[in-house]
């Protein structure tokens, strides 16, 4: 025994934007604490060209977003931290400009970062949504980007509805006409925003190949040949706090 192993810090984790190693006896790193953006809009988020905002205080009133759902032409995937899709995927970070120009995929950007930002640790999305399907997904997918408008993925996810309190638990079925809440994790990254880069929240129902497309039937979606198209909206406001909680690290 040469006491090395006690002397090695418990985390060792690289940091993207600044490009370095960092040391920590923990995760999150010591010192890091959760920042909170609301997602906010005209009711026009739908695509990088719409009017989607992400802002530090929630919206008094908001027109909520409304995308339609189609899984016979899912959102595809592009990058990511995937294995063993064979020649599907390609991992890694991939200008998302493509996918962000559909309507499809609702698009939320804060203002140009006037200091730089470094996020290290768990992100977490909470969305107020509703839907006209029995049952849908709603996936997340957190993006820098570059003052040039390149937009490149750090981290993403997904979540079936029907299993939002659980899996374990029965199945929970969307009502139509009603709001219902759920938590889109886990995710992490480690990435320093640079002054003048954007923080930005991708939000759709699909991610395929990645993630198994939803047929929005309440089905069991692998011996199904018919699915439904979903009207899918994510409600933003002060009742219904849609929000993307970041883990930053202050220096």
């Amino acid at each position: 025994k040469n006491g090395l192993l006690e002397k090695m810090p418990k985390v060792r984790y690289y940091t993207m934007g600044s490009n370095q190693w960092q040391s920590s006896d923990t995760w999150p790193p010591q010192g890091a604490a959760p920042m909170t953006l609301y997602l906010a809009s005209g009711g026009n988020a739908n695509s990088l060209y719409g009017d989607g905002v992400l802002a530090a205080a929630t919206p008094p009133k908001n027109q909520p977003d409304t995308f339609v759902y189609d899984p016979e032409n899912p959102v595809p995937s592009l990058g990511g931290n995937v294995c063993c899709t064979g020649n599907a995927i390609t991992a890694g970070a991939f200008d998302q400009r493509r996918n962000q120009a559909r309507a499809d995929v609702l698009v939320y950007s804060t203002e140009p970062l006037k200091e730089g930002l470094e996020v290290s640790g768990p992100i977490e999305v909470t969305l107020y949504v509703s839907s006209d399907a029995k049952d849908t997904d709603f996936t997340a997918k957190l993006v820098d980007v570059y003052p040039d408008g390149k937009a490149y993925n750090l981290d993403e996810t997904i979540q079936r509805m029907r299993y939002r309190e659980g899996y374990v638990k029965p199945p929970v079925w969307m009502e139509k006409g009603k709001v219902h809440k759920v938590i889109l994790g886990p995710m992490t990254t480690s990435n320093y925003f640079a002054p003048g880069h954007r923080i930005r929240v991708e939000i759709s129902s699909s991610n395929f190949p990645r993630f198994d497309r939803n047929l929005n039937t309440g089905g069991n979606n692998y011996d199904e040949s018919k699915p439904v198209v979903a009207r899918n909206t994510v409600h933003h406001s002060a009742e219904f706090p849609s929000s993307v909680v970041l883990t930053v690290v202050r220096k």
